[in-house]
This record gives C-alpha cells, sequence and structure tokens, in this order.
C-alpha cells in the first residue's frame, strides 16, 4: 500500500511539473510585480498578413509597423511573401484559410486587372471572414462586392501632384546649375515602376506634368525625356518590384552615353518609389555625382536632382546627405495603424468600418486614403 501512494503522490507531482511548462500554443502566464502569476488574454483573431513582396522597402516599413501594433494587441500575425507572383500569393491565401484564419489582410500582388483581388475576396466570403486590402489600389467594384471588405490605402494622385510641385519648385531656385549642357531646359529620366498599377500611373503622368505646369507658369520650358526617340517617357521594372536594381542597371546603361562629354546627360531623375531612387543614385556616384556634402554641408560634386516617394528612413538618409534631393512621405505607420483601427472593430465585433469618422473615407465604398507628405531634409 505504501509503494502505491508512493507512486501516486509522484504521478500528481509529474503532472503538475508539465502543467507549469505549458506550451508555446497555450496562453501564457506572467508574474506581475507584487501580485500573483495572471493567465494573459489571447486574442480569437487568427490573423494573415499577405505582403506582395518583402524585397519592397516601404512595405518592409509597414511591416515591421504592423508587427509592433499586432504585439502590442497580444496578436502573432502569420506573415506570408508573395515574392511578386499572384499565383503563390492566391495558395497562401487558401491556405491560411484552410489553417483557419478568420482575418485576412492582403496587399495584392497583381494590380492590371481586379481579378485576383475578386477572387481573394470570394474566398474570404466563403469562409465568412472579413478581408482588408492595403496599399496596392483594388477597384472599387471589389471592395463593394462584400460587407467584410475595406480597402487601406492613399490617393494616388495625390503623390504624383506633390512630386510634381516639389520638382517644379526646385528647378525653378535652381535652374542654371541643374542644366548642365546650358541649352536653357531639362533632361529627365522617369522611373515608372510597374505597368498598370494605379499609384505608378498616377505618379508618372502627374509628376511630369505638374512639374512643366511650375515651369511654364514662370516661363521656362517644359522637361524633356532623355531619349527623344523613345515612344514612352518612362522606364518600367520589368520585374514589377519597382526595385533599386532595376533603376541601378537601367542608370549605368544610359550614363555611358547620355554624359557630360557628350553634351547630353541626365540632368534630373524622377522615380516613382525611393527603393529606385536609391539605386538610380547608386548608379550615379559610380560615375562620380551625388557624392553628399562635406562637413559644411557643401557638395562635394556634381549633384543631379533624384525625387522619390515613400520617404523610407534610407531615403530620408541619403537627402540628409546631400545625395538626394526629396521625396513623398508615404506613411507607414499611419497606413499600420489605419489598419490596426479595422482589426479592433473586427476583434470587438464592431462593423469593420466602424471608428472610422476621422479618417478621409472614399464617399460611397469603403476606401481609407492615408495622406501623403513631403519631405526634403527639414525634419532632420
Amino acid at each position: 500500500m505504501k509503494k502505491f501512494f508512493a507512486l501516486a503522490l509522484s504521478a500528481v507531482m509529474m503532472l503538475s511539473l508539465l502543467a507549469g511548462c505549458g506550451s508555446k500554443d497555450e496562453p501564457s502566464t506572467t508574474e506581475p510585480e507584487g501580485g500573483a502569476a495572471q493567465e494573459e488574454t489571447a486574442s480569437a483573431l487568427n490573423v494573415a498578413v499577405f505582403y506582395y513582396d518583402y524585397s519592397d522597402v516601404y512595405i518592409s516599413s509597414v511591416r515591421n509597423a504592423l508587427d509592433g501594433l499586432f504585439g502590442e494587441m497580444g496578436i502573432k500575425p502569420n506573415n506570408y511573401d508573395g515574392g511578386g507572383n499572384q499565383s503563390m500569393q492566391t495558395d497562401q491565401i487558401n491556405t491560411a484559410i484552410a489553417n483557419g484564419a478568420n482575418l485576412l489582410i492582403v496587399n495584392i500582388v497583381e494590380t492590371s486587372s481586379p481579378d485576383a483581388a475578386q477572387n481573394a475576396v470570394e474566398a474570404a466570403r466563403t469562409a465568412g471572414i472579413p478581408i482588408i486590402f492595403f496599399n496596392r489600389e483594388v477597384d472599387d467594384s471589389v471592395v463593394s462586392s462584400y460587407d467584410q471588405c475595406a480597402f487601406v490605402g492613399t490617393d494616388a494622385p495625390e503623390a504624383g501632384h506633390m512630386q510634381g510641385q516639389l520638382i517644379g519648385e526646385y528647378l525653378l531656385e535652381h535652374y542654371d546649375e541643374v542644366d548642365l549642357n546650358k541649352d536653357g531646359s531639362i533632361s529627365y529620366v522617369m522611373f515608372k515602376g510597374q505597368e498598370g498599377n494605379a499609384e505608378a500611373e498616377a505618379r508618372t503622368q502627374f509628376g511630369v506634368e505638374d512639374a512643366n505646369a511650375v515651369l511654364t507658369e514662370a516661363g521656362k520650358p517644359e522637361l524633356v525625356y532623355y531619349n527623344a526617340s523613345a515612344t514612352d517617357k518612362y522606364l518600367v521594372d520589368q520585374g514589377g518590384k519597382w526595385s533599386a536594381q532595376a533603376a541601378n542597371d537601367y542608370m549605368a546603361t544610359i550614363l555611358p552615353e547620355y554624359s557630360e562629354a557628350n553634351g547630353n546627360m541626365v540632368e534630373l531623375i524622377i522615380c516613382n518609389n525611393d527603393g529606385m531612387a536609391e539605386g538610380a543614385i547608386s548608379a550615379l556616384q559610380t560615375a562620380g555625382y551625388n557624392l553628399g556634402n562635406d562637413a559644411d554641408g557643401n557638395p562635394t560634386s556634381t549633384v543631379i536632382p533624384v525625387f522619390g516617394v515613400d520617404a523610407t528612413d534610407s531615403a530620408k538618409q541619403l537627402i540628409n546627405e546631400g545625395k538626394m534631393t526629396g521625396t513623398i512621405k508615404q506613411d507607414a505607420d499611419g497606413m499600420a495603424s489605419t489598419i490596426i483601427t479595422l482589426v479592433e472593430n473586427v476583434e470587438s465585433g464592431a462593423a469593420l468600418m466602424d471608428n472610422t469618422s476621422d479618417f478621409n473615407v472614399d464617399e460611397g465604398v469603403a476606401k481609407i486614403r492615408v495622406p501623403y507628405g513631403t519631405y526634403t531634409g527639414e525634419e532632420g
């Protein structure tokens, strides 16, 4: 009998130890200062976030901001890298739903047609779960097709208008020094990013149109595309990734032919994101341009003005070092916090678009627009 009780006691102690250890899949307990251990409340949300491509610098900024805010909510999202491949992302969405995801947050890969986004909506509708698109514009018809669908992004033309105004004003102030060959006009390159993308289309159009409006109003000629024989007045990242590498490769090819020595030097570079701006600057630096300022803030080389969009940390550093001229701020933190407002609605059981009266919401469709800003280094 003594042996039986000894064995029973040993078993109870072992079970207690195992229970105290817990597992990674169970809510953890914490020991607050001066109090007993309290069990953390685990969120009922199983959030899956789908990014079009981790390599995009701006998207990485949004991801870092979202992860931090999710952490404050006690949520660990399942993040997916689409790698710029829509088929891969579609498979990821289906897999996440099969694994129990009950909220989808999607940075859609394919933006040239509404089909991919609509397919994602249909998958969410079938599962009876909400879906939030962000950053890469989806058609109004897609968002309106499901009452648990919303979009968080920007007003695509706004960035182009702001960039064009910024470029035009800069050129008026620095026209003679930018006009390297002294022919009275400014030769430019435009890095578009991706065909069919709403942001790329608007930035390409208005970045040039609005700069020309500022110039002509002041009696200056319009910008001149560096390659007069080109049908399209822009260069596209054929990989669809708006990448620094694509811009660097283009500039490395352009600069040997379009140079100061040949009298046709590219005098202005307009980029639809900061990643491409960084790639262009790298090529310029290899050729001896945009090497930055000295200790007194004076340029140590000829500077070709380079403008981007996003205001990433690395771009702001380049601007503050005198290697880049300006950028339009796409607010990664603001986009993340706006998304989280919708996530909190889902978690609380409120309607998806509740608590958004202070946001810029499109009339008649569940789309929220996060405003842009201008960055030229004044913020430090």
